[in-house]
């Protein structure tokens, strides 16, 4: 049975060099997201003795043909999940990602992917589930006003960037600091704010990957942690993601076949975590002629009767960037 997360065995993939260096160790790893209309949720799998989560990943084999035919091949293996939608999201191959190969280090480069499913039950040799991406990061759902996991890390990040050993390096801290963590917030901003709650030890990876125990009292709010870097690699999906809607009608993938206005609405803001006004959104999703009417209508959503309405695939067609242009409500707390 293969492993899925970098860090925790040895691998295949591991091309040989003649020099007195690394070889290179090629993983591909899949970030795969569904969304209710409320949650968006990623597709993890439970890996080791003491068990914790991690992407669905594997060695890239001579048997692939394609990296995406590669990373396609271990999600359905480890997961049951077949992928529709699929993007190349980034390449990770810092100087101190290394595993250990059959007879020396090997440095580890991986290939990440985005998929977009609508969700189907979880199956395969591993234990796959999905779960809410806000599990991992709670400090990004602003859809209630300022989340409760936000001040504690501010305290302590504001704190870090004052603990600079010159006046330089606390001055770049505080600039960083400011920028992602700014009251105008930047929902697309995911990975930086990972990174600085990296760099400052206010998450769990940054003291595991030293061989450390964090200092009591423990990490306020920092969100679950996971296999290797694989935090990281999410975090880079969904600042992708979020900045993706904006201007691509990627959203429609996670969407059913029909659906209404509201559901729509609903979805974006737990992808981006921020309340929509109700009249601009149906407005603009008017205006870029993104859906249309199916003749139906549901009564499921609780209250009168609402049209169904499904994605107009025209739109492609249409004009280069049929996206939907995020207008949040004025935040609560914030």
């Amino acid at each position: 049975m293969a492993n899925v997360a970098a860090a925790t065995a040895p691998v295949a993939g591991v091309s040989k060099s003649s020099g007195t260096g690394a070889a290179l160790a090629i993983r591909l790893s899949a970030v795969i997201v569904a969304a209710t209309t409320e949650e968006p949720r990623v597709l993890a799998v439970r890996i080791g003795s003491t068990p914790v989560v991690a992407l669905p990943s594997g060695p890239l084999e001579v048997e692939h043909r394609t990296l995406e035919v590669g990373l396609r091949a271990w999600v359905e293996r480890q997961t049951g999940q077949k992928l529709g939608y699929v993007e190349q999201l980034y390449t990770f191959g810092d100087r101190d990602r290394v595993e250990t190969g059959d007879d020396r280090p090997a440095r580890a480069l991986t290939v990440a992917y985005l998929a977009l499913v609508r969700e189907a039950r979880a199956g395969g040799p591993f234990d796959a589930l999905w779960q809410s991406w806000y599990r991992h990061f709670p400090w990004e759902d602003w859809r209630s006003g300022k989340p409760a996991a936000l001040g504690p890390l501010e305290e302590r990040l504001a704190r870090w960037a004052e603990s600079a050993a010159s006046d330089g390096e606390r001055q770049l801290r505080s600039e960083r600091f400011g920028l992602a963590f700014a009251a105008s917030w930047n929902e697309e901003l995911v990975l930086e704010r990972y990174e600085l709650l990296y760099e400052a030890g206010l998450v769990a990876e940054a003291w595991r990957d030293q061989g450390r125990r964090p200092p009591a009292p423990d990490l306020p709010a920092s969100g679950a942690p996971m296999a290797a870097d694989h935090r990281r690699i999410l975090a880079t999906a969904i600042g992708r993601l979020r900045g993706k809607i904006k201007y691509r009608p990627v959203v429609f993938e996670l969407m059913p076949p029909a659906f209404t206005l509201l559901q729509l609405q609903r979805t974006v803001e737990a992808l981006a975590g921020v309340r929509l006004h109700k009249q601009n959104f149906r407005r603009l999703v008017e205006q870029q002629g993104l859906v249309e009417e199916t003749g139906g209508i549901t009564a499921a959503t609780g209250g009168r009767p609402a049209r169904l309405v499904r994605f107009r695939r025209e739109v492609l067609l249409e004009r280069p960037a049929p996206g939907l242009r995020l207008r949040p409500v004025r935040r609560v707390g914030g």
